[in-house]
């Protein structure tokens, strides 16, 4: 599909922002068209004096109030009558994050045939009607989808692919006014439309006024419900087997792309929580929804199980997986979620970790070497670092892969800032990064980088390892890294043991030599990490925390009989 882009602003007596919405559109060289739905005066002049069609600005007037669902699809209809393929619907009351629209747009060309939606993270602008509101409405929504797909159906932040939205427009009625931005996002997904969803900010400034007229639009959206409701009845059958068939392509996603199994609503439920009641009551809070998650996981079930046998074999230990044993594996992870939040909120202290373990550490860290440490998803490593921010440690840098979890990520930044401090993207790595961790290093600090994950859209650099017995993919790239700084190279765990948490804290080697063919100066200290986190698995088995099928290489596939052999 040839990717084209327009911007779709409508506005009903919202004037005040729109020049700073319309300045970060054409930043991005997108054709504007601005649908006036009726404005009164002083809107109605004030909108109209933006027409510019030479610097791809076009005003379009309805002269009678139809509602922001007719003005949207009026928009659309525009921009395909000029060729466009897709086309991004923004509030003209400037309450959305124009940050975003970079990201949304590239998101959008790599998924052309999706609907992009931005999924709010409001701030304390957002009047608690609304919040409450909204919560209902993704209720509705889950229901009609039978799906937890859509974690937002509100926001009127989006990029439409023009041709499915143009045919559902032509065949099916869609709500005009406030009942718009749900219905369509929800019968686009019985049409088999992917939604991908955007975490973005959002807020409402001061001056802000609403169009929300609240018994007419209440009415509405009632009524929108239960339309949607019976709909969903009748398309039973036929979202029960696509349900199933996204499960089953689940099985075998590339961990980045598997998104956070969370609602904000509940993660911010769970920080208050921890808050008001303390660790023991929000534990006992969270059995239900890990239950929940345990029964529905069955990709992560099948992950969990799969590993477990690994460890069997490896221990000689005859016997098949119990579902008890799975389950202990996922209140492990319930409780490593649990512990970085502690950690961040500071219940976590120097008198928690092993002191003989954490004066080796210390050791080190005194004397001023930078060095890059190679991690994984083995224990719980943050609790190391939220430790050391609470003792002024400023000086490590992280990498890591945070977008497939940003709702919990935003839920760890609330509750210590310090938690976003020195931590960057792991896909952001590019030459003027090296440039920087060079420098860093020079300073003595430490680079932190996980080792276990093979990195996205990409297999060149990847190294098949035997790891449990079997072969598994591993990333070249730390080590790569480790190559080009030429500094030393540590691995570090951090575990759960006895109310304790060790440190497993072990040098690799004193600088990576790459060398060139035939010489191979990855395989070692590659080798040596494995091992390493192989007898880490061994030793706390349930603190492995990879719900994905690890061992399966990339573009691999199981036959619909290997996947139905291994569903518990």
């Amino acid at each position: 599909m040839s990717f084209s882009l327009a911007a779709i602003v409508p506005s009903y007596n919202h004037y005040r922002h729109i020049e700073t919405v319309i300045a970060a559109l054409r930043r991005q060289n997108l054709r504007v068209f601005i649908i006036d739905d009726g404005s009164a005066e002083p809107a109605k002049s004030a909108l109209a004096a933006l027409h510019d069609p030479e610097r791809g600005i076009t005003v379009h007037r309805q002269e009678t109030n139809g509602g922001k669902g007719q003005a949207v699809m009026a928009g659309f209809r525009l921009a395909a009558s000029e060729g466009f393929s897709h086309a991004l619907q923004i509030d003209a009351d400037g309450q959305h994050d124009l940050h975003a629209l970079p990201a949304m747009i590239e998101i959008a060309k790599i998924h052309p045939h999706s609907l992009i939606s931005g999924e709010p993270v409001y701030d304390d602008t957002i009047p608690p009607a609304r919040k409450f509101a909204r919560w209902i409405t993704h209720v509705w929504v889950w229901i009609e989808t039978l799906s937890m797909e859509i974690t937002d159906s509100m926001c009127g932040y989006r990029i439409y692919p023009l041709a499915p939205t143009l045919g559902l427009m032509e065949s099916e009625r869609i709500g005009h006014y406030m009942d718009f931005d749900t219905e369509i996002m929800v019968r686009l997904h019985w049409r088999g439309v992917k939604m991908r969803m955007l975490p973005v900010s959002v807020t409402y400034p001061p001056d802000n006024s609403s169009n929300f007229r609240i018994g007419m639009d209440n009415w509405l959206i009632t009524k929108m419900h239960t339309r949607l409701v019976f709909g969903m009845l009748c398309r039973l059958p036929m979202l029960i087997r696509r349900r199933r068939r996204r499960r089953m392509d689940a099985d075998t996603q590339h961990w980045g792309r598997i998104d956070e199994r969370g609602m904000a609503f509940g993660l911010n439920f769970l920080l208050a929580a921890y808050r008001l009641l303390g660790r023991r009551v929000c534990w006992a809070l969270m059995q239900p929804v890990l239950l929940y998650f345990f029964l529905t996981g069955t990709a992560s079930r099948r992950a969990s199980r799969d590993y477990w046998r690994r460890i069997f074999s490896m221990k000689a230990e005859a016997g098949e997986v119990s579902l008890w044993q799975l389950w202990r594996h996922y209140r492990s992870f319930g409780a490593m979620a649990l512990d970085r939040l502690a950690a961040w909120l500071g219940h976590i202290r120097l008198a928690d970790l092993d002191r003989d373990d954490l004066l080796r550490l210390d050791g080190l860290g005194t004397e001023g070497q930078g060095i890059l440490v190679v991690t994984s998803h083995l224990g719980n490593v943050d609790v190391l670092r939220a430790v050391g921010a609470a003792r002024g440690i400023d000086n490590v840098t992280v990498f890591a892969h945070t977008r497939n979890a940003a709702r919990f990520t935003e839920i760890l930044n609330r509750a210590n800032p310090a938690a976003a401090v020195n931590v960057q993207e792991v896909e952001d790595i590019g030459p003027a990064t090296l440039i920087e961790l060079q420098e860093k290093l020079q300073a003595g600090n430490w680079i932190v980088i996980a080792g276990d994950r093979i990195p996205l859209g990409e297999s060149k650099r990847i190294r098949v390892m035997d790891f449990l017995g079997a072969p598994a993919p591993f990333s070249e790239g730390a080590w790569l890294i480790a190559s080009l700084l030429g500094c030393p190279v540590y691995s570090l765990h951090c575990l759960r043991e006895d109310g304790k948490f060790r440190i497993l804290f072990e040098k690799i080697t004193d600088r990576v030599v790459r060398g060139r063919p035939p010489r191979d100066g990855l395989a070692a200290p590659m080798a040596a990490y494995v091992q390493q986190l192989e007898q880490g698995c061994l030793r706390y088995p349930e603190q492995w925390y990879n719900f994905y099928d690890f061992w399966a290489l990339p573009g691999q596939r199981l036959r619909p009989e290997e996947k139905n052999k291994e569903t518990p």
